[in-house]
């Protein structure tokens, strides 16, 4: 039981998993993410060292895709600040540079994996899930939380075997809840994890109750206990009352 209380506070499906894309050739910083925002991640983009250097230390990502050189600094200094700051985020360098050395120093800094310009979109994809698997999934291909089963990877969602019907939000929302259940959640922490810098279009936080709304209901109509509760000033918790 512990370790599966471990292993859900660990859990990010790839439906809501965050993506810092730190390069400054900006129409390939748009192009990937605008591929995987049609997979479905949420993306930031720093498009120089100074810029993704307060993102690291200002928010949290599932992946930082890197490039080495920036402007204002070296790519590869962005790793010790990550890890200083105990990040999780799975770590994939990316450049034009094919030298060995710049390969291993990456990696003997803590990079998951390197990929060389240039690539195909769907072969940095296939890295990012394989790293963001290992780092959270430990291989598993879906949760169980009591009645409900969630499988990230099928996008589908189930209550005593019973197949929900969510919106893509309502499903983002229900894998955040049970990865940080019995945890108070605020709503701007779900804003940020949910929408990254697309919030930052709306005028207030209104919208999350609505979604909120929605996935408790589905979720009881299906046969499934009231986990969702509002905690009244302060945002959401999920888990056993």
């Amino acid at each position: 039981m512990e370790a599966e209380t471990n292993r859900l506070k660990q859990f990010s499906d790839f439906r809501s998993v965050k993506i810092l894309i730190v390069e400054d050739e900006k129409a390939l910083a748009d192009s990937i993410a605008s591929f995987f925002k049609n997979e479905g991640f949420i993306c930031e983009q720093a498009n120089d060292y100074h810029q993704a250097f307060d993102k690291v230390n200002s928010f949290d990502y599932d992946c930082v895709l890197l490039d080495i050189t920036l402007p204002g600094g070296n790519g590869l200094e962005l790793i010790n600040e990550l890890k200083e700051n105990h990040s999780n985020a799975g770590i994939i360098v990316i450049s034009a540079r094919n030298s060995l050395d710049d390969k291993v120093k990456g990696l003997d800094l803590g990079a998951d994996d390197y990929l060389t310009k240039p690539f195909h979109l769907t072969e940095l994809n296939a890295r990012v899930r394989s790293v963001i698997r290992r780092r959270n999934f430990e291989g598993g291909s879906s949760i169980q939380y009591n009645e409900i089963k969630v499988s990230p990877e099928e996008n589908t969602a189930q209550v005593n075997e019973k197949t929900l019907q969510l919106t893509r939000k309502e499903f983002d929302l229900l894998l955040f809840f049970i990865s940080n259940q019995n945890r108070v959640i605020s709503k701007t922490a779900i804003a940020d994890r949910l929408w990254g810098d697309d919030i930052e279009l709306a005028n207030n936080f209104d919208f999350i109750y609505s979604h909120v709304k929605n996935l408790r209901k589905k979720l009881i109509d299906a046969g499934c206990k009231d986990y969702l509760q509002t905690v009244y000033g302060m945002g959401y918790k999920f888990g056993e009352k």
